[in-house]
C-alpha cells in the first residue's frame, strides 16, 4: 500500500513519520532524499552549482542550504529552477526504494510539498498532519530560532491548510501532546493495515 504523508512546515509531520516508522511502515523521506541527491560529489550538486553559481557552496564544498533556501523562498523562478534539478533525481531514488520494500509493506512517502507537486492522486491514501498557522509560527520561532516574519514567509510559500485538507484521506490534527499525537497516528496505522 502506497501512502502519501504531508503537512505544512512545523505541523509535526516529521514526528508522525517517525511514529509510523516505529509502527512498522517503510518510510521514504523526500527531504532526506533531496539532501542525498545534492550531497558533495553528486551530479545533482554539480547541476545546482551550474545553475546558481559556486556561491551556493559552503567553504567545505557542501550546498549552502540556508543561502539556497533564502534565495528560492524569495524568488519563485529560482525555486522552480531548483525543483527542476532536484525533483527528477528524487523521483528516481523513490522508485528504487519502493521497489526494494516488501510486497505487503505499507510504504509511506513523506513529502512536504505533496499538494504543491500535484501528486496526491498517486497514492492509495494520503495522511495530512495539520496545525493552525499560529501554532506553526510559534514552533518555528521557539524550536528553530526563526523570526515570525521568516516563519510566515515559509507558510505563504506552501499550499494552504485548506488545499492540504482537501486531499486528506486521514487528517491528523497536531495541537495536543506527543501522547495525543502518537495515539492518533496509531489509530490511522491500524486502519491502513486493515485496508492493505
Amino acid at each position: 500500500m502506497r501512502v502519501g504523508l504531508t503537512g505544512g512546515i512545523a505541523s509535526g509531520k516529521s514526528t508522525v513519520s517517525s511514529i509510523l516508522r516505529e509502527l512498522g511502515a517503510v518510510v521514504i523521506d523526500a527531504d532526506q532524499i533531496a539532501r542525498e541527491v545534492v550531497a558533495q560529489g553528486t551530479p545533482g550538486l554539480a547541476a545546482v552549482v551550474e545553475a546558481f553559481g559556486p556561491e551556493m557552496l559552503t567553504p567545505e564544498g557542501d550546498l549552502d542550504r540556508p543561502r539556497m533556501g533564502a534565495l528560492v523562498f524569495a524568488d519563485e523562478a529560482a525555486r522552480r529552477r531548483l525543483e527542476g534539478i532536484v525533483h527528477p533525481l528524487v523521483f528516481e531514488r523513490y522508485a528504487e526504494l519502493e521497489t526494494a520494500a516488501p510486497a505487503d509493506a505499507i510504504v509511506v512517502h513523506d513529502i512536504p510539498l505533496l499538494v504543491e507537486s500535484g501528486r496526491a492522486a498517486e497514492f492509495d491514501a494520503v495522511i495530512v498532519v495539520d496545525a493552525p498557522e499560529e501554532v506553526q509560527v510559534d514552533r518555528m520561532v521557539r524550536d528553530r530560532g526563526w523570526t515570525e516574519e521568516d516563519g510566515r514567509a515559509r507558510i505563504a510559500a506552501q499550499a494552504t491548510r485548506e488545499q492540504r485538507r482537501a486531499v486528506a484521506t486521514y487528517l491528523i490534527e497536531n495541537t495536543g501532546t506527543h501522547e495525543d499525537l502518537r495515539r492518533k497516528v496509531t489509530e490511522v496505522f491500524a486502519e491502513l493495515r486493515d485496508r492493505a
